[in-house]
């Protein structure tokens, strides 16, 4: 909430212009950015959905020639539809010429015929969404343009170089991916069919093209403008196509940027994991040298010895690993626990530190008679590595549940890959446990996810919880278990789980495989150090910059948030990266403009799930992938998604908008 001058915003209507007291100005009901960094205020913030004024004596033409200048150089590399390329340059050449003091009244009605024309028959959104403020500066700014026009001066601003014009393209997809991927840009790329350019696009920001574009609990779909309309884009299945293409073609790796030469800073990353392999990416794009320590004896971290070979094939992720691998200075060391004394001396050899360390430990589920100890007691974390590190390398031994029960409490990604795992290692019967609801269970993982379990037999038992768990001679029997019900919140909360008295029952099992979260082990770290952790024990950082309390040690992923889907962690470790790039040439924590808009338009929310998309073809149906059938991978390892065809890929990227927004803001 912000006190505005003037706002137009999504519907909003502020107009403060004539209050004097500045108390006494109305507040936007959206988070848009008034102060932009630090000290610095906004001055004026503009974009699809209108314009913002925080502060009198604004120059509102300036800020809206400049921005058409960003509509311009956008419509001119795109140059896919002629009102966008045209109507983008008359725009601009129009606001510039009345903000120069060159304008008459005439420009202002073709002004208004170019916007409308604009805003009817471009082939993408920003084409449509582009005019909206500069037509609203038209409407209410009327005095101030006339002004310019009749007396023939330029904007107070015109001239002015001490204000900067920072803007940024998005998209809802874009906004809603933790990484930032330039989603339509990549699906744009297939529908093309070319491929190359789809992988360049994804990794800009996602050097992981194999691994999210088949794990990742795609967030960008539930934000796709698609939805309003008839179905999401399929935008996790589109990502993986590029990927596959490089590795199914035996292409050179595809950099989005070729790596600059070796600049002698060296950087310590402990975890190699996806935000360690994400930041060594980066950083190594940037040449800088860095050391990777992982404890494991394989790279990939949790998604190599957690996520499941039927879900994500070690070939694939390899792939993505050996990219990275590849890079001049990247030095990766497995089965090498980072230690105190180890960490004390990287500070003194390295320029800067990431700890990428994840989350490892298994949490228990608070029941009585809960003890490591018990025989069929099988924590989540150790049960996933036996498993994978069998399956994928032969480092373990198999794990055989033939004819056994095996009961997982969870509701996550974790606990899904326990149950489905352990239908492929042959158990007779599996059950998850689960506090709340079905449709919880999608949110947390995937409607994909939760419904190919059940079809491979998972029971799932919901609003239940383990009070007690009864052993004989130390071996698991059975667990008591008790049922919840939802009880509305009167004062319209969120609904509470009360027990229901007298519905208690009982499961006779063999083990039972705890897989409610993890937790950080950061007994690694110096005592000396006093590193300020959050309430969940991980790293504290500002979540912006991902410094934490000691000046060059930073964190990310796991450790630094807690348990994360892939996508977050490689989203938090390519902004680590970024700061850290700078952080070893000149000692400051800063942050890129672009990286500061991202966060704003983050809090101000590009999707507008009410909005009323008009002008597609509705009913266009999406494509789902064909799957290994049920009977056969419940015993087996081999990927369970085929991932779309050659057609299917075409007319899903087809679907797509191409969503682009431009917002900009004056400082």
């Amino acid at each position: 909430m912000s006190k505005v001058l003037f706002s137009t915003w999504q519907g909003e209507f502020i107009d403060n212009r004539n209050i004097a007291n500045k108390d006494d100005w109305q507040e936007s009901s959206f988070k848009v950015p008034a102060t932009y960094e630090g000290d610095k205020n906004s001055k004026i913030f503009i974009g699809w959905n209108g314009l913002v004024v925080f502060e009198e004596g604004v120059d509102v033409i300036k800020a809206g020639t400049e921005y058409a200048a960003q509509y311009q150089i956008y419509s001119e590399a795109c140059g896919r539809c002629a009102p966008g390329r045209w109507g983008g340059r008359i725009l601009y050449d129009l606001f510039d010429k009345i903000a120069r003091g060159e304008g008459t009244e005439g420009d202002i009605e073709h002004l208004k015929e170019i916007s409308e024309t604009m805003m009817k028959t471009s082939k993408c959104e920003i084409g449509r969404t582009v005019p909206k403020p500069l037509l609203d500066i038209l409407e209410y700014f009327r005095d101030d343009v006339m002004e310019l026009i009749t007396e023939q001066k330029k904007s107070p601003d015109y001239d002015n170089d001490e204000i900067n014009y920072i803007a940024k393209v998005t998209a809802p997809c874009m906004d809603a991916c933790p990484d930032h991927v330039d989603i339509p840009a990549y699906i744009e790329g297939v529908r093309d069919l070319q491929f190359a350019q789809s992988l360049q696009a994804t990794k800009k920001t996602m050097p992981l093209a194999h691994t999210c574009g088949r794990v990742c609990p795609h967030p960008c779909e539930d934000e796709c403008r698609r939805a309003n309309l008839d179905e999401p884009i399929s935008i996790m299945e589109l990502k993986r196509l590029g990927a596959d293409y490089e590795t199914d073609h035996g292409l050179d790796f595809l950099y989005p940027t070729e790596q600059k030469p070796l600049n002698g800073k060296k950087v310590a990353i402990v975890g190699a994991g996806p935000a360690g392999l994400t930041a060594a990416y980066y950083l190594g794009l940037e040449g800088i040298a860095c050391d990777v320590y992982e404890a494991l004896p394989v790279l990939g971290g949790e998604v190599a010895v957690g996520v499941p070979e039927y879900r994500m094939p070690w070939e694939r992720y390899k792939k993505d690993i050996e990219a990275i691998e590849a890079l001049e200075g990247v030095t990766f060391y497995t089965n090498t626990p980072v230690t105190a004394d180890m960490l004390r001396q990287f500070e003194k050899e390295y320029d800067a530190i990431l700890l990428a360390s994840g989350t490892r430990l298994s949490k228990k589920i608070r029941a009585k008679n809960e003890r490591p100890d018990i025989e069929g007691y099988w924590p989540a974390i150790a049960f996933l590595d036996q498993i994978n590190l069998n399956v994928k390398w032969n480092l373990a031994p198999e794990v055989d549940l033939r004819g056994k029960t095996v009961v997982c409490v969870g509701g996550g990604f974790t606990s899904m890959d326990v149950v489905r795992c352990s239908i492929r290692a042959g158990a007779e019967k599996v059950i998850m446990l689960y506090r709340r609801d079905e449709k919880t269970i999608i949110r947390n993982t995937s409607w994909e996810e939760y419904h190919e379990a059940v079809e491979e037999g998972v029971e799932f038992i919901f609003h239940s919880a383990v009070e007690e768990i009864i052993d004989e001679d130390n071996k698991l029997k059975k667990l008591k278990v008790n049922k919840f019900e939802l009880v509305p919140d009167p004062n319209g909360g969120r609904a509470q789980l009360v027990k229901i008295e007298g519905a208690d029952f009982e499961i006779e099992c063999d083990y039972l495989i705890p897989a409610v979260s993890q937790d950080a082990d950061l007994s690694y770290i110096p005592k000396e150090w006093e590193l300020e952790l959050t309430s969940w024990n991980t790293l504290k950082t500002d979540g912006k910059t991902y410094m934490t309390s000691r000046k060059g040690i930073f964190a990310a992923g796991d450790c630094e948030y807690g348990p994360m889907t892939i996508v977050n962690a490689v989203g938090q470790a390519k902004r680590a990266a970024s700061v850290i790039s700078r952080y070893v040439h000149d000692g400051k924590v800063t942050l890129l403009d672009e990286e500061i808009m991202e966060d704003h338009l983050r809090a101000l929310k590009v999707y507008d799930k009410n909005e009323k998309v008009k002008g597609w073809i509705a009913g266009l149906p999406r494509e789902v992938s064909e799957k290994l059938d049920v009977e056969t991978r419940k015993h087996s390892q081999a990927e369970v998604n085929f991932g779309l065809t050659h057609e299917q890929a075409v007319n899903e990227a087809s679907r797509c908008m191409r969503c682009y927004y431009i917002a900009m803001v004056a400082v």
